[in-house]
C-alpha cells in the first residue's frame, strides 16, 4: 500500500529524486530551497548515494555535467540568483545532449531580491537563460504532491531526450506542507547509454562535448537539436483543464498563482459567472493549442502571475488577437489575492462577446 505522509514541498522533491534513482545531488545553500539540500544531505548517504555541498553554484552544475556524462542520474537545486549562476552549465548540458535535472525554488528579484515566492524567472527558464538556440523542458508543479511526482517525471524526460529538465517552483510551494502519497513504483527505465564516458573496455572511446570548431559541425548539431525539440513539443505538453467547456472568462495561471486562481474560479461559479482555468504544467513546451481552443468560447482571458507578465506573452501568442487578454500580477514577492482576481473576472464577464 502506498504510504501517505505530511511533507513540505522541498522535501517532497528530494524524496521524489531518491525514488527516481538519483545517484548524486550537488547543491549550495540559498533560501528558500535550503530544506531540499538538507534533506538530500540526510537521506542520500542512507541510500549509499552521493551528496556534495559544492563550493559554489557554478561548481554544482558542472558536477552534474560530469556525473551524467558518466551515465549516472544527477540533480542540482537553487533559488533564483543561484540559478542565474548555473546558466552557462545548463547551456553546456543542452549542447552536449546530457540529461541533468535542475530545481529552481524561485524568490523575489531582480538582484538578491528577497526570500518571498515569485514567478519572475519564467523568461529565464523557458526562453533559454544561457547562450545558444536551446531549450530545456520546464515542469511547473502547483502542489506538494506534484513537487514529488514531477520530480520523478523529470528524470524520465531528461533521459528520454538527453536534455536538461527544470522543475520551476517557488518559495511558497517549497515551504508549505501538505499530505502526499509517496511513489512506490520502480524508477523510470534508464535507456541504453552507449554514449556515456563510463569506460571504453571492448569498445572505442566516447566523446562528449559542446565545442564544435569544424565548419558546419555546430550547425548540424543545432539542426539535430531543433528536430528533438519538435518531438518534445509534439509529445510532452501537459496542462490541467478546469471548467473551460462553457467558460466566458478563461483564467490562465501556473504554480502558486493557479492555486489562488482556482479559489477565485470557485467563488465566481457560485456567483453564476462561468469562469474556467487552463493551468500549464509544462511551461516549455507551452500548451498554446489548448489555450487557443479554450479561448474560442470566452469573452476574455485573465492571466495571473507573480511577475510583471512573463507568461502573458505566451498566452497572447496562443490566441493571436482573437480574444482580449488581461493581466493580474504581483512582483517582488507579492502574491495575488483571490478578491482582486474575482473583481477582474466580474469585469471581463461584462464584456460583450465578439461575433
Amino acid at each position: 500500500m502506498a504510504k501517505r505522509v505530511l511533507m513540505n514541498g522541498n522535501d517532497a522533491i528530494g524524496e521524489g529524486a531518491i525514488r527516481a534513482g538519483c545517484d548524486a545531488y550537488y547543491g549550495y545553500p540559498i533560501t528558500p530551497q535550503n530544506e531540499l539540500t538538507a534533506y538530500m544531505a540526510t537521506h542520500m548517504p542512507e541510500h549509499r548515494r552521493i551528496f556534495i555541498q559544492a563550493e559554489s553554484e557554478i561548481a554544482a552544475i558542472n558536477m552534474v555535467f560530469g556525473t551524467v556524462a558518466a551515465g549516472k542520474r544527477a540533480m542540482t537545486s537553487s533559488s533564483s540568483p543561484g540559478i542565474s549562476l548555473k546558466q552557462e552549465g545548463i547551456s553546456f548540458l543542452a549542447g552536449a545532449e546530457l540529461p541533468g535535472v535542475i530545481v529552481n525554488v524561485q524568490r523575489g528579484g531582480p538582484g538578491l531580491g528577497n526570500i518571498a515566492p515569485s514567478q519572475a524567472d519564467y523568461f529565464q527558464a523557458t526562453k533559454g537563460g544561457g547562450h545558444g538556440d536551446y531549450h530545456q523542458i520546464v515542469l511547473a508543479p502547483n502542489s506538494v504532491q506534484e513537487m514529488h511526482d514531477l520530480t520523478i517525471k523529470a528524470f524520465g524526460l531528461a533521459e528520454k531526450y538527453r536534455n536538461p529538465v527544470m522543475i520551476l517552483t517557488d518559495g511558497r510551494l517549497g515551504q508549505m506542507m501538505e499530505p502526499l502519497t509517496l511513489y512506490t513504483g520502480r524508477p523510470p527505465v534508464m535507456p541504453p547509454k552507449d554514449w556515456a564516458v563510463n569506460g571504453a573496455r571492448n569498445r572505442s572511446p566516447n566523446f562528449i562535448r559542446s565545442l564544435y570548431l569544424v565548419e558546419g559541425e555546430l550547425e548540424a548539431l543545432n539542426i539535430k537539436l531543433q528536430k528533438k525539440y519538435a518531438r518534445i513539443r509534439k509529445d510532452e505538453i501537459l496542462w490541467e483543464d478546469r471548467l473551460t467547456r462553457d467558460c466566458d472568462v478563461l483564467l490562465v495561471a501556473y504554480g502558486t498563482s493557479a492555486r489562488i486562481a482556482k479559489g477565485a474560479l470557485t467563488v465566481a461559479r457560485e456567483a453564476g459567472i462561468r469562469a474556467g482555468l487552463i493551468r500549464p504544467i509544462t511551461l516549455w513546451p507551452f500548451p498554446h493549442t489548448a489555450i487557443a481552443k479554450a479561448a474560442e468560447r470566452a469573452k476574455g482571458i485573465l492571466v495571473v502571475e507573480m511577475s510583471s507578465g512573463q507568461m502573458l506573452e505566451d498566452v497572447k501568442m496562443s490566441v493571436n488577437g482573437q480574444v482580449p487578454v488581461f493581466f493580474e500580477g504581483r512582483m517582488g514577492g507579492g502574491v495575488p489575492l483571490t478578491s482582486t482576481i474575482l473583481k477582474r473576472i466580474k469585469t471581463i464577464a461584462r464584456i460583450k462577446k465578439r461575433r
